[in-house]
């Protein structure tokens, strides 16, 4: 009797278990699409075993309603077409997601490209080695980027470093530059795909070379470019040239005979490298319904790379940001998801891009490097009311080497979009911008607010190829954004416009608190215009022109710069224009290093201390050391004597800033 009881339990109990238990999936290199999937190996009879695509595992998975997981094994996985997920992959809950991750340590890598073979040595140049792609002759395909090894090749251009200067430019329609004889040859017109790339001001523009004039030596471009935006002695590249393949490292695609051209790097030996040509424009989309969203998605361990860039005829021409190029891996409508400890390297545009109607979505611990323009993008230019962007958590990420095609490309843009937290990353080595906040011009309202940037380390920003850029970059009214605890060090501009928090255009409403801000070209803080934003408790060091600059005075109250401390050793003060006293500053200390036993000399704005506290300003400022333990090591600590801790300055914790180990991200 009892054994009957326990049986008819068993068997009741049975089904609820099954359903509770995932369902798992495997992707091999050595798989088949035919096989069941369902074993991470083949069997020995070679009957059964992994996938070999994460479409058919995908596929196999979206029949179940339990929670699955696809594991992919070491490998290149080239791709024929980008990777879609639909409402249909996606999990029952956040406890019961779809997951698609790296099986165990193994290094899984999602390619959008195709390997290159069959190199030989070119008959009229021994220092090159050649290929024909046939699909390229027949114009089937073209690339514009090489990976050979793992690393990004140059297209061949001239001159091979550096810049030449613009003798001058019509940015109308179309475009023209003046050039140095010499510079730009006639016959480069008649190729039709030769580049001229100019760097103005904080944008650039890629057009094709359509007619030289080589007695006046000006260049018409492809395409139109904005006339209110210039810049004096400009740089530019000619690049797509077989005249110019003449270095190491770089190559040459023959259009018409599908002929690639390569001169190798020392020590590469052709009949042993590993050679990538992008093809695909983008790798993965995440896209739902904005009744039906994408949800509860986790891509974890995984590397996703080798994806192209696309040149109308009509070349191309940034605005801002890079904001016209879309990210490689796409989300839209979706909502809970996760990316997690991936790889995202050798790219054709922004790396991540979580578009209209994405919410919540949490990218952690992951590393993008080598792109062509920015890691992570967020939100739209022009928001879409039924749609909203918000909540998106970006932390713990190493976001480097970017903008390698579009230099004005931002490590973290976020546009129309609220309640996001970009905290503890690594972004360095960009052209531009850092973390860019907000995408509205002037005072009108917009849904970018709430955002909080924190313990994030920014630095070699810029590095004198661009103009007009920060450390953080804030544009428009953002009640309850607040920029705290930041690391910023090493920006960089060509000109003008190398600072470390930039409130831009409109820049209402924002808390900058407890950041240390260090060696920047323009100044540590420049407000163009904006008003009732707050910057307390600040270390801002060794500008090199000035330290803090103030362009636009308006009848409003620009800011107030209160308890902060100021440290230089070259430039000025204060930078621009500090007229109309519509601001408030006190409670600070300010020290000039080249001063020592006299601080008291420090200018402000031309003028003595004396005269500047007639006016209304620093009224309990200190104008002394403020005993940094050592600021020529960039050691900000305060010794106890500080006259800083006296006006009740905050000691500035770095030792959080930057990324965390495993056991301590939140």
């Amino acid at each position: 009797m009892h054994k009957r009881i326990l049986i008819s339990t068993l068997l009741l109990v049975a089904p609820l278990a099954f359903e509770a238990r995932s369902a798992n999936w495997y992707v091999a290199t050595n798989g088949n699409d035919s096989w069941s999937g369902t074993k991470a190996s083949p069997n020995r009879a070679g009957t059964d075993g992994p996938f070999a695509t994460v479409a058919a595992a995908l596929k196999a998975a979206r029949p179940g309603k339990e929670p699955k997981n696809i594991f992919v094994r070491g490998g290149l996985y080239p791709l024929a077409e980008p990777l879609r997920f639909t409402p249909e992959d996606s999990g029952s809950d956040a406890k019961h997601p779809t997951v698609i991750a790296a099986y165990r340590s193994e290094k899984p890598i999602l390619s959008g490209g195709r390997v290159i073979g069959g190199w030989h040595r070119a008959a009229n140049n021994s220092n090159l080695w050649q290929t024909e792609i046939a699909a390229v002759r027949e114009g089937k395909c073209y690339f514009r980027q090489l990976f050979v090894n793992g690393e990004r090749r140059q297209r061949a251009r001239t001159p091979n470093e550096g810049s030449f200067r613009i003798q001058g430019s019509s940015p109308g329609k179309p475009a023209k530059i003046k050039f140095k004889p010499g510079e730009i040859k006639k016959q480069w017109a008649a190729d039709g795909d030769v580049e001229a790339v100019v760097y103005v001001a904080w944008t650039n523009i890629r057009m094709q070379i359509r007619d030289v004039d080589e007695e006046k030596h000006v260049a018409t471009l492809s395409g139109d470019f904005r006339t209110d935006i210039n810049e004096n002695n400009a740089q530019y590249f000619i690049e797509n040239t077989v005249d110019a393949l003449d270095a190491p490292g770089e190559w040459y695609l023959n259009r018409k005979s599908g002929v690639l051209s390569y001169w190798p790097n020392a020590g590469e030996q052709m009949s042993r490298v590993e050679a990538i040509a992008s093809e695909l424009d983008e790798l993965i989309t995440i896209k739902g319904e904005a009744s039906r969203p994408v949800h509860d998605l986790v891509l974890r361990g995984l590397t996703f790379s080798h994806t192209d860039w696309t040149l109308g005829t009509n070349g191309y021409a940034d605005s801002q940001a890079a904001n016209s190029t879309r990210g490689d891996i796409l989300a839209e409508s979706a909502s809970d998801c996760i990316i997690e400890d991936c790889t995202l390297s050798h790219l054709g545009g922004y790396g991540l891009e979580l578009g209209r109607g994405c919410k919540n979505i949490r990218v952690i611990g992951n590393e993008m490097f080598d792109l062509a323009a920015g890691a992570i993008r967020i939100g739209e230019t022009r928001p879409n009311s039924s749609e909203q962007n918000y909540g998106q958590v970006i932390t713990d990420n190493h976001l480097h080497h970017l903008g390698e095609v579009y230099p004005p490309a931002v490590g973290v843009l976020i546009l129309q979009s609220g309640t996001n937290r970009v905290a503890h990353n690594d972004i360095h080595d960009l052209y531009y911008t850092a973390v860019s906040v907000g995408w509205t011009w002037g005072y009108r309202d917009s849904p970018c607010r709430a955002n909080i940037i924190e313990f994030n380390h920014m630095h070699d920003i810029g590095k004198g190829l661009l103009s007009d850029m920060g450390g953080v970059y804030t544009l428009g009214p953002q009640p309850g954004t607040v920029v705290r605890n930041n690391l910023i060090h090493d920006v960089n501009a060509f000109t003008y416009g190398g600072w470390g928090l930039y409130t831009d255009e409109g820049s209402t409403g924002i808390v900058l608190e407890n950041n240390v801000v260090y060696r920047c070209k323009s100044a540590g803080f420049h407000q163009h215009y904006g008003k009732e934003n707050i910057l307390r408790n600040n270390i801002f060091a060794f500008g090199k022109e000035h330290q803090l600059m103030r362009t636009r005075p308006e009848a409003h109250s620009s800011f107030t710069f209160t308890n902060n401390i100021v440290y230089f050793d070259s430039g000025d003060l204060l930078g621009s224009d500090w007229s109309n006293e519509h601001y408030t500053i006190d409670s600070n200390v300010y020290y000039d290093a080249r001063l020592k036993s006299e601080p008291e000399n420090i200018k402000f704005s031309g003028i003595s201390p004396a005269k500047w506290r007639e006016r209304g300003h620093d009224q309990h400022s200190v104008l002394a050391d403020p005993q940094f333990v050592a600021p020529e090591k960039y050691d900000f600590n305060l010794r106890p004597a500080s006259p800083a801790l006296k006006l009740g300055f905050k000691q500035i914790d770095l030792s959080e800033v930057g990324i965390r180990k495993k056991s301590k991200r939140k």
